[in-house]
């Protein structure tokens, strides 16, 4: 397998940090703004008798911070893409706080805030807020250029063939210093010849891409050369996925279409690729995440004493260790540790990795009650609380298989994307161990594409009233 890409967890990881900062500085704007308005210069405008008091004002400036920093998400100011792009983040800051203005007004006067709200204030806040982020935004900045994190969300760009769209690519990234792109080369594909003009390197022919790809770690193979046949493409597309590099294409003369693909641009060149995944928005994945935990943290608590008593029982009928732990592969390919309560024979896979079936004579007595009843999966209520798992997602699988179901199954890996589950949509429907592979990963992949809030939330249910093929 291909190394894993690292710059996803970064970009969240900085992201998740501007967040942070963004909503204290939003906090702090607030706060001098109520100063400034009720201490200040501007304490004698306006109609207020009396000043109000900073504990009955607190409550109004957390919920004009939170509704400020929902309306800066809104505007899509926490997209990886404006990472590098300062200037336009300070646009949208400007458009947040004017439509904040606008909404906060009108809430306080829908809703009768008491103390009542001064409209000299929000006012003032929104100028005082404004700075506050920016002012910390331009740190963050200048913080993020010196850092070795700038080098770590850049994304490696490995170009298939060459045309005039690929020419003014390689320009556009090669003299804008605000993209998070670096231009690996191109490849050869037969119908361009490699010369000396090219402005970046000749690394080689299409045949040996796969190589190419895991060699130069790229991270985004982008087809420049459409005169390639369907086959090839296709060829690309394929080993793309499986090495874990995002598949994009320049869409002059586009000649084939995927439901998921979306115009974008990569410092002002349009290219096509597909979105990103709804449940990969910063908000989103912080909420699913926050219910992972909530969820884990209940799920230990009521789940102990069972494995407690489990425990015994496992350990009276077959000596040995009761927690049993296998490697299995999780988000964005990395490996991790699952834990489950051990449900078959010591000696179950000394023969190798395999699935169990209807009757598995490998199982013991109180395995086959347990897996019946998912009870044997309740350890990973830990591996939920830690981040290797989500309560709902996919379900794991272990390295050595899929070093073999990632050659001979399409589309594979995208699963992988989101975090594995300890239930998933192909398990509530009975799609578990020894069944079809190809219809599980079409039930996976209709999760990853479609999912919400609700949907895992039904997933969970069924996966209470539900034990098909649970072998």
């Amino acid at each position: 397998m291909a190394a894993k890409r690292t710059y996803p967890r970064t970009q969240n990881a900085l992201l998740g940090l501007q967040l942070l900062g963004d909503t204290g500085m939003s906090f702090a704007g607030l706060l001098l703004g109520y100063w400034m308005r009720f201490h200040g210069p501007l304490k004698n405008l306006g109609v207020e008798n009396t000043a109000p008091n900073l504990g009955d004002y607190a409550r109004l400036l957390v919920i004009g911070t939170l509704l400020l920093v929902f309306t800066f998400g809104y505007l899509k100011v926490y997209d990886a893409r404006l990472l590098l792009k300062p200037l336009r983040v300070y646009t949208l800051f400007a458009k947040g706080t004017l439509f904040w203005f606008c909404i906060f007004l009108g809430l306080s006067l829908a809703l009768k805030f008491e103390p009542a709200i001064s409209r000299i204030f929000v006012a003032t806040s929104c100028v005082t807020s404004y700075l506050c982020v920016a002012a910390w935004r331009a740190l963050f900045n200048l913080w993020l250029a010196r850092s070795s994190y700038r080098e770590r969300i850049v994304q490696r760009v490995l170009i298939m063939g060459w045309s005039h769209d690929a020419d003014r690519l390689v320009e556009a990234i090669q003299t804008d210093r605000q993209h998070a792109y670096e231009v690996l080369g191109y490849v050869h594909t037969g119908n361009d010849a490699p010369h000396d003009r090219h402005p970046c390197p000749h690394l080689g022919s299409l045949e040996d891409l796969e190589t190419i790809l895991g060699r130069e770690l790229a991270d985004i193979a982008l087809v420049a050369d459409l005169k390639l046949s369907s086959e090839q493409l296709a060829h690309i597309a394929t080993l793309s996925e499986r090495l874990y590099v995002q598949f994009k294409m320049v869409p002059s003369s586009f000649r084939i279409f995927v439901s998921s693909l979306h115009l974008q641009t990569i410092s002002g060149v349009p290219v096509l690729g597909v979105e990103q995944l709804r449940m990969a928005t910063l908000l989103n994945s912080s909420i699913k995440r926050a219910v992972d935990i909530v969820g884990a943290l209940v799920g230990l608590f009521f789940s102990v004493p069972v494995m407690i008593a489990l425990a015994v029982i496992i350990k009276r009928e077959s000596p040995g260790p009761v927690i049993y732990s296998q490697v299995r592969t999780g988000l964005h390919g990395h490996p991790f540790t699952i834990y489950k309560l051990r449900s078959m024979r010591l000696d179950a896979e000394k023969s190798g990795a395999q699935w169990a079936v209807e009757g598995d004579p490998r199982r013991l007595k109180i395995g086959a009650f347990m897996r019946e009843w998912n009870l044997d999966e309740l350890p990973q209520f830990w591996n939920v609380l830690i981040g290797d798992m989500s309560l709902v997602g996919p379900r794991p699988e272990r390295p050595e298989l899929i070093e073999k179901f990632e050659r001979e199954i399409p589309h594979y890996n995208p699963r992988h994307e989101v975090r594995p589950g300890v239930t998933g949509w192909a398990q509530v429907n009975g799609l578990r161990g020894n069944t079809s592979l190809f219809e599980r990963i079409n039930y996976d992949l209709y999760y990853i594409e479609n999912w919400s809030f609700w949907f895992d939330f039904l997933i969970l249910v069924r996966t209470f009233v539900g034990n098909k093929n649970a072998y």
